[in-house]
């Protein structure tokens, strides 16, 4: 559970994030839109979440937004999901600016068209059994570094991956019932706190 003054922001330029926003108000954390660079100011955490890449990446190239999210990215926990953890990865295939938090290679839109997307249950060593994962359009990470933890994999392939206090997966966890991806990143708000 999250301290009570904890503040989580989602990137809310493009993509699902509304339902992200759903998700964490309904573990009882207080969230914020994040549109611009000054949102960032006082975050705990921050989601990144699932939509198109390039699109984002133009939104985010305008003024200082980069290298503020750059900097935030640095110091604090963050989430990303689907075109999130395209943002977070060192290096994306076909090349396009990655914010280097995650020591991972991610391959964009692996997984085929918008009509081969799916919903699939995984193996994960977080706590719950296995894991159900909406994948549409999803990256899929096809190097970590050892630095990387594997949290899960789907058919052989790491879809949900931590490095310190950032979080990164391939699928959907915002379109489940299930918390535990969000949980990680709010325990990682609380470690943080501890130091």
């Amino acid at each position: 559970m999250a301290a009570a003054h904890t503040v989580v922001g989602v990137l809310a330029l493009q993509g699902a994030y509304d339902a992200h926003h759903r998700m964490l108000q309904g573990m009882g954390v207080a969230t914020r839109r994040v549109r611009q660079p000054q949102d960032l100011q006082g975050l705990d955490a921050l989601v990144l979440p699932g939509g198109e890449s390039t699109t984002l990446l133009h939104f985010l190239q305008q003024g200082t937004f980069w290298q503020d999210l750059q900097a935030f990215v640095a110091t604090r926990p963050c989430l990303g999901t689907c075109a999130g953890l395209i943002l977070l990865a060192q290096q994306v295939q076909p090349a396009q600016p990655g914010l280097g938090a995650l020591a991972v290679t991610v391959q964009r839109n692996a997984y085929g068209r918008q009509r081969d997307s799916h919903i699939r249950q995984a193996t994960t060593i977080l706590p719950g059994g296995p894991m159900e994962m909406v994948f549409i359009r999803a990256p899929r990470i096809v190097q970590c570094d050892p630095v990387v933890q594997v949290l899960a994999y789907s058919d052989g392939t790491p879809v949900l991956v931590r490095q310190g206090q950032t979080i990164g997966c391939a699928f959907h966890p915002e379109l489940s019932s299930d918390t535990r991806v969000h949980q990680l990143l709010l325990d990682a708000v609380a470690d943080a706190a501890r130091r």
